[in-house]
């Protein structure tokens, strides 16, 4: 017994794993044509979470088409903001401030005195031109779903950028004038004024259409939208990041927005009272868009510029990780028992998932990762608090369907047992979920035979031969299998439709 308990502690002692360290503080200042917004991050640098965010509608580009300078009210609501903003970063500790500004400042007669009065509240104002806004949307997109392949339409008050997303670069950009405080001086021109703007705007910029591509969606607009289409839907899973629709969809919700009620529409969640009068255009354009585009489908993206910025700073190496992995982890480890536990757990239970694709291994991982964050929660909603993690955290590179999946393993995980929560039928297949199920059995095993820490798991292991799972173990260890170990190896078993065995001499 002695000589079991020093070897689990040598390998304890050597095996600890955490998240990358907290690094200070971040925080972008954006200035819209429509909002003035601040947002303070901290946390993993691939994945920061957020610790702060507030935006003003302060309108600078509301008079942009018509004049062509930032109305004096509109010029002293944004630079109250930026005031304000300045404050409580100073008040954060935030170390890293970048302050950005995009196409009403950007445009305006007036842009240079904004910038210039935000200079003596001690912020430098950096002026991103068409071409830095459409790169940093599509980093943000990238950022967020790392495989994207396909174009990025980023839609703000004063402009529509647009970006070649593939192989995880940005290989063609535009921007054009088309943001949604302008669209109502184009459209009044007539019933297809906007169409030959769009069409004349693309042939002058020499952008060719690649049919058959998604089309991401960025901007406060257009996410406004997808809600409004969930809603429509009765989707179940209230997510929009990675939202997906027909492109043809986008025609019919601009049927539908053009004659909903205005009330209707402010019962949309996250939708704001300003951004209700810009959906007409909004949805109008994305019509025109991607049938100009020949895209196919429609793909919402929660990140954007902020997000993209974020991410071009960021080293190669870095860039690289895995962002619901970083995320996962980081959840894991602020909420464990003991550190370090949910990668050797994913390590244990893979012998007996060999069938299991790349992508289902990353998912399965995840919840290996997430296996302890239920442990404070009351038993009888252990379980729940797993499907809720799993379906409303904020985690990206994740589609509907992963996110059922990974609440199915944490619920059986936790004690909810073989069937589906409700709900999350509707978002993945049955053959889906029983995979799940499997995994959350497996992890169920390996917290139980472990204690919660990592050095038991690495003096045993698993293995699936034919019809019968084994457990390994050295006969000097053997205490370790008592009844509850028993038990849920053999409630695995069964549910694998395989018989069970304990092996001792494990080499």
């Amino acid at each position: 017994m002695n000589s079991m308990l020093s070897r689990v502690r040598a390998v304890a002692e050597t095996m600890a794993t955490s998240p990358e360290p907290a690094h200070a503080r971040t925080a972008i200042i954006d200035i819209g044509s429509n909002s003035v917004r601040l947002v303070v991050y901290d946390g993993p640098r691939r994945i920061p979470f957020i610790l702060f965010n507030e935006k003003v509608m302060a309108g600078l580009g509301a008079s942009l088409a018509k004049t062509g300078a930032i109305e004096p009210e509109a010029m002293e609501r944004g630079l109250r903001a930026v005031g304000r903003f300045a404050h409580l970063c100073r008040a954060m500790k935030v170390t890293d401030i970048r302050c950005v500004a995009t196409a009403a400042v950007r445009d305006a007669t007036n842009g240079a005195d904004f910038i210039a009065r935000a200079k003596e509240m001690g912020l430098t104002v950096e002026l991103l031109s068409g071409a830095q806004e459409a790169i940093g949307a599509a980093m943000g997109v990238l950022s967020g779903i790392p495989k994207a392949d396909g174009i990025v339409g980023d839609l703000g008050g004063g402009s529509l950028e647009l970006a070649r997303i593939r192989n995880g670069r940005v290989e063609q950009t535009i921007s054009l004038p088309l943001g949604v405080l302008r669209l109502p001086q184009i459209r009044a021109k007539g019933p297809r004024a906007l169409e030959r703007t769009v069409t004349q705007m693309l042939e002058k910029a020499g952008w060719k259409p690649e049919p058959g591509l998604p089309f991401y969606l960025v901007g406060g607009s257009w996410r406004a939208l997808a809600r409004f289409d969930m809603q429509l839907t009765s989707f179940p899973l209230p997510v929009v990041h990675q939202y997906e629709m027909s492109a043809a969809r986008a025609e019919q919700l601009a049927r539908i927005v053009s004659h909903v009620d205005r009330a209707r529409l402010k019962q949309v969640p996250a939708m704001t009272g300003s951004r209700v009068p810009t959906m007409p255009d909004a949805t109008a354009l994305l019509s025109v868009v991607v049938r100009k585009l020949k895209s196919t489908r429609l793909i919402v993206s929660a990140y954007g510029l902020r997000e993209g910025l974020l991410f071009e700073a960021l080293p190669d190496d870095i860039r690289a990780h895995d962002p619901l992995l970083v995320a996962a982890e980081a959840e894991g480890e602020a909420q464990a028992r003991f550190r370090g536990h949910g990668d050797r757990i994913d390590r244990w239970i893979a012998p007996l998932f060999p069938d299991d694709d790349a992508a289902s291994r990353r998912i399965r991982r995840a919840a290996c990762l997430l296996a302890d964050v239920s442990w404070r929660a009351n038993p009888d909603f252990r379980a729940e608090r797993g499907v809720e993690i799993a379906l409303h955290s904020n985690w990206v590179g994740i589609t509907a369907t992963e996110r059922a999946m990974l609440g199915q393993a944490l619920h059986t995980h936790f004690g909810g047992g073989l069937t589906a929560p409700l709900g999350l039928d509707r978002l993945a297949k049955p053959d889906e979920l029983r995979r799940a199920v499997l995994w959350g059995l497996a992890i169920r095993l390996a917290q139980r035979l472990s204690g919660g820490v990592e050095a038991p798991l690495a003096i045993s292991s698993l293995s699936h031969r034919g019809d019968r799972i084994d457990l390994h173990m050295r006969g000097e260890d053997a205490d370790l299998y008592g009844e509850a170990v028993e038990r849920r190896l053999r409630n695995l078993a069964q549910a694998m439709g395989v018989k069970y065995q304990l092996m001792g001499d494990q080499g």
